[in-house]
């Protein structure tokens, strides 16, 4: 963990006040005010736009984004952040649990103004308060690039809703997505919200769980949802919210057109808001993800939800997980769903019911109809049924075996799945796909603990998360990493001509003996190396990242070179690395990156093979 420290002062004339404030406990802390010091005279300003302004604009304009970072801290009278200062490049910063306060947040806002990388702002538990607040608002009228911020658990209170809600009712910023959590917003806090989202267009996600919204409120969030035509995700989990304020955001939601996904778990309003809810589902056609873990719902309320779903043709996922439903309401449900030929219902979560070999039977029943149904629960009351769940064969497996029995890749196969032939595909289309090909022998709970591996998070599988079968390389993916710093780039004038070289950040190279050495002790066939040089011209590139180039030494079906066999035959040539080049190659065969392979090669001639 990166331990933020203040950094060295720049001038002469605050280098007593700042050693000693190196030399204090206090520089253990994020954010911390700054000792009593002798302060320049500032001339007083008789206009300002906004109150992040620094004392010299000019400045402003010609100081880098770490320069003005620390100027900002210095107006302030606060510890800079190191990690925000190495990261401040970055799409996303983390900067939750650091104790900002006020002020912190006050410079981080002041360096954000003319930032135009940072796209998801992390500001979580940090006790920014209303003055915090404020300085973000403001950052956030000149930054046209943010889009996503945490503000979670900062006790904003009303005076901080009334702040947000004010700039909620601009439509300026590039925001898209809002985390209020836990900030002790009450009904005034509702009303306030409410009002600025009636007219708001471009928040499409809100999260305000963990907050003290009861009944009034939830009348406040049904009036604004009967109108807002840009909100798209609606978080109100672990609220107060009971049977009059359910009922009165159900009666916006029969007219809302944009809201497709809604948390209402953890509120106890029982079989009369499930009821409300249930006509809502006959209703709208627009909500596809519904969560109500934990409302007391029974049998009595699931009945008149499962009614609805006979005729919804838009709901997706649905979790009733700790609700005091059993296993007759469970098959009440799932009927539903049979009797229903357009339902695209692809998750249920009712996993703390009990069922019983019956209600499986006619769960695949169910499943025949709708392939791309999953339902969780608990357990099944046969110790058969048990015992035949940990013989399962390991479903990345089979498909292994397929793959090498057909001579393709597994990344072929699974593409193969998808019409469109893309390295993504919904979760509810993967599993409907895998249920009915017949390739490789497979079952819907294979499926499920597949679709665990490819990553189902944001609703996708993405193939490239795959892993090759190879036990020393197991880390890597089945197709190239992304992002900056796996990029492909030339070597520029470090490239070795005639040889097999490994460059680091001061040039290092690692020589042709290093690879030629690794190949040779594992019988591998140089023919692969020249279809790796094959591959890499076919993309007009001559050299890549050292992760690119062992997954591509996988792709050529060199499954015996493992990062142990690299470590130990790059550590044989003394003669060729430095002990912080041998340091440097350890790291890369650990995280792939960092290293780069030139290919402006010339491999040893062997009979017959050709010389590059």
């Amino acid at each position: 963990m990166d331990n933020d420290e203040p950094l060295e002062p720049e001038t002469k004339d605050e280098s007593d006040s700042v050693s000693a404030l190196q030399s204090s406990n206090e520089t253990l802390y994020c954010e911390a005010e700054a000792p009593v010091a002798v302060e320049k005279e500032k001339p007083a300003r008789e206009s300002s736009e906004t109150d992040l302004e620094i004392e010299d604009t000019e400045k402003f304009f010609t100081t880098g984004q770490k320069e003005l970072y620390l100027e900002a801290c210095k107006l302030v009278g606060v510890v800079p952040v190191s990690y925000f200062i190495r990261n401040m490049e970055e799409s996303y910063i983390n900067l939750n649990h650091h104790g900002l306060g006020p002020n912190g947040t006050k410079a981080i806002a002041i360096a954000l103004v003319s930032n135009t990388t940072v796209l998801t702002l992390e500001l979580a538990d940090n006790c920014i308060m209303e003055e915090g607040i404020l300085s973000l608002v403001e950052m956030l009228q000149e930054n046209y690039y943010l889009q996503e911020m945490n503000v979670s658990d900062n006790d904003l209170g009303l005076e901080g809703a009334r702040i947000l809600s004010e700039f909620l009712q601009n439509n300026t910023s590039s925001l898209f997505s809002l985390q209020l959590s836990g900030n002790n917003f009450k009904e005034e806090s509702a009303e306030l919200f409410c009002q600025a989202l009636s007219n708001n267009y471009r928040i499409k996600s809100l999260d305000l769980s963990h907050n003290k919204f009861c009944d009034k409120a939830g009348e406040y969030l049904g009036q604004m949802l009967a109108i807002n035509v840009g909100l798209q995700s609606l978080d109100l989990s672990w609220n107060h919210l009971y049977i009059r304020g359910v009922v009165a955001l159900c009666n916006g939601l029969r007219s809302n057109m944009s809201l497709k996904k809604l948390d209402l778990s953890m509120n106890s309003f029982g079989n009369e808001g499930a009821a409300a809810l249930g006509e809502v589902l006959r209703l709208n056609s627009y909500l596809t993800y519904l969560d109500l873990s934990s409302n007391n719902i029974t049998n009595d309320g699931l009945s008149k939800i499962s009614r609805a779903l006979e005729l919804n043709e838009s709901l997706k996922v649905l979790k009733l997980f700790l609700n005091p439903i059993s296993m007759d309401g469970a098959v009440l449900l799932i009927l539903s769903i049979k009797r229903n030929p357009k339902s695209r219902m692809e998750d249920i979560d009712i996993s703390n019911v009990l069922v019983s070999e019956q209600f499986v039977k006619i769960l695949d029943g169910v499943c025949a109809i709708h392939p791309q149904l999953d339902v969780i629960y608990k357990s099944v009351q046969a110790p058969s049924a048990k015992k035949t769940h940990f013989t399962w064969t390991n479903p990345v497996k089979l498909i292994q075996s397929y793959a090498d029995q057909n001579k393709i890749s597994v990344l072929d196969f699974f593409r193969s799945l998808n019409p469109s032939g893309e390295m993504m595909m919904p979760v509810g289309e993967f599993r409907k796909a895998m249920i009915q090909q017949n390739k490789v022998p497979i079952n819907r709970y294979q499926v499920r603990e597949l679709i665990k591996k490819l990553g189902e998070k944001t609703g996708m599988v993405d193939f490239r998360s795959a892993r090759p079968h190879c036990p020393g390389l197991s880390g890597l993916p089945l197709c190239p990493p992304e992002g900056p710093q796996f990029r492909l780039r030339h070597p520029g004038s470090r490239g070795h001509a005639g040889a097999m070289g490994m460059h680091g950040a001061e040039g290092e190279a690692l020589g042709g003996p290093v690879l030629g050495g690794l190949i040779k002790s594992h019988e591998t066939d140089w023919e692969c190396v020249g279809l790796l040089g094959d591959r890499m011209r076919a993309v007009g590139e001559r050299s890549c990242p050292a992760g690119l180039f062992i997954w591509l030494l996988l792709s050529c079906n060199l499954y015996k070179i493992n990062e142990t066999a690299i470590n130990r035959t790059a550590l044989k040539q003394p003669q060729v690395m430095s002990s912080q080049a041998q340091q440097k190659w350890k790291m890369c065969t650990q995280k792939h990156r960092a290293w780069y392979v030139s290919l402006n090669v010339s491999t040893p001639s062997r009979k017959g093979l050709p010389v590059y």
